[in-house]
């Protein structure tokens, strides 16, 4: 089980949420916010989110995501991807069978004893007491029981055996986004993961539905995006800061992922 806390701007541009082989769980924390949804450049879906609303996420295919917060409190969602091995092991013998098994796509619902497991989850991670690791190993085990029970069918075909594991993903993304200024290096990047670049280039397509270059390029200009709204750096030195030494390339790439150019983003 791997956990992360993450405190969102007010407004998120769209971004890409890449198909792992974990099934995910987005519970919020704090806030509210009117998230959309939607798959590769399909109809954006909506739904107005509070505290205790949870998404479920177990794709084959990468989505994209965006959102709008309301109100003073900060929006704040825990991310939490639950182990594909001891999800199956427990959905085999929920569900008595050994077929793989899919998971339904949840947006925005509630559900009070999920709710009840995140949060004993949550506090433990917070508070690290003494047989913590223990006791969250549990609940990853209840959690995994109640995901099964509610939420998971049969799906005979369905394999992700071929699916690039979660940890391999945020690895290289970690990697990616700390060498924006760098040029793009395949090589290196699967390296990171321990894998080669033609099979580490095939599963990462796979994920999120973009080549491993193509995704760097869009690490740089939503990095480029923050810079122009939060800082004062001028349009150059963000084009330097993200690995465009020339303006003229980084405004004809900028514009092209965004359909405005530098200045006038900084202006809207």
């Amino acid at each position: 089980m791997f956990v992360q806390v993450y405190s969102r701007n007010n407004t998120q541009q769209p971004f890409l949420v890449p198909a792992v082989a974990e099934p995910l769980i987005v519970w919020v924390i704090a806030g509210e916010a009117i998230v959309e949804e939607r798959e590769m450049d399909g109809e954006w879906r909506a739904a107005h989110v509070r505290v205790g609303d949870f998404f479920l996420t177990h794709s084959p295919m990468p989505y994209e995501l965006r959102w709008q917060a309301k109100g003073d409190t900060p929006f704040k969602v825990m991310h939490l991807y639950l182990a594909t091995p001891l999800f199956e092991r427990v959905a085999s013998e929920v569900l008595g069978t050994h077929v793989p098994t899919a998971l339904g796509e949840i947006s925005g619902e509630r559900d009070d004893q999920l709710s009840a497991l995140l949060t004993l989850i949550h506090h433990e991670l917070e508070t690290e007491a003494p047989g913590s690791q223990l006791f969250v190993q549990g609940l990853a085990q209840s959690l995994a029981v109640h995901l099964a029970r509610n939420y998971a069918s049969r799906a005979p075909g369905i394999s992700r055996t071929t699916a690039l594991p979660g940890f391999k993903l945020r690895r290289a993304v970690a990697y990616l986004e700390t060498h924006l200024a760098e040029p793009f290096n395949l090589a290196l990047l699967a390296e990171t993961v321990g894998m080669s670049a033609f099979h580490f280039s095939r599963l990462f397509k796979k994920a999120t539905g973009l080549s491993p270059s193509r995704y760097f390029i869009r690490q740089r200009i939503a990095k480029a995006q923050q810079l122009l709204q939060e800082t004062e750096a001028s349009v150059i030195e963000v084009g330097m800061s993200v690995g465009y030494s020339s303006p003229s390339h980084f405004a004809q790439v900028f514009r092209r992922e965004t359909g405005l150019s530098p200045s006038h983003y900084r202006r809207v």
